[in-house]
């Protein structure tokens, strides 16, 4: 199955009355034990990366990782960037692919996490 936005999941969740469970990756092994025990309980689930793990890999490695291990799958599979911290990783797990962003400003001051959150929202919605 192709990878799925996290707001897919949530709101099938939500309407069933569920949790989803979602898991840091840090490499392909991860990735597949991740999804293997997804599909043994044939559950929906969201996979993560973080600042540090794409720094190493990036967005376009673990992307295509996870989306070619999905593909087999026939449970919903999300791919999110968690707590992406600057608006320029946002934009790079985007156009790579990832189905949900997370900005967190929480490391700035007030005014230039609110400026940078809305960038980051203004970025993201063409990709809605």
């Amino acid at each position: 199955m192709p990878l799925v936005t996290t707001k897919q999941i949530l709101l099938e969740a939500q309407k069933g009355g569920y949790a989803v469970c979602a898991f840091n990756m840090e490499n392909m092994e991860m990735a597949q034990g991740i999804l293997e025990a997804a599909k043994d309980c044939r559950a929906p689930v969201i996979i993560q990366t973080t600042p540090g793990t794409v720094r190493y890999g990036g967005t376009a490695l673990f992307r295509g990782i996870v989306a070619a291990l999905a593909e087999g799958l026939d449970i919903p599979v999300a791919l999110h960037l968690d707590h992406g911290n600057s608006n320029e990783l946002v934009r790079e797990a985007l156009v790579a692919g990832y189905t949900s962003v997370m900005y967190d400003g929480s490391k700035l001051g007030l005014e230039e996490n609110i400026q940078n959150t809305a960038a980051a929202v203004k970025d993201a919605a063409p990709f809605e």
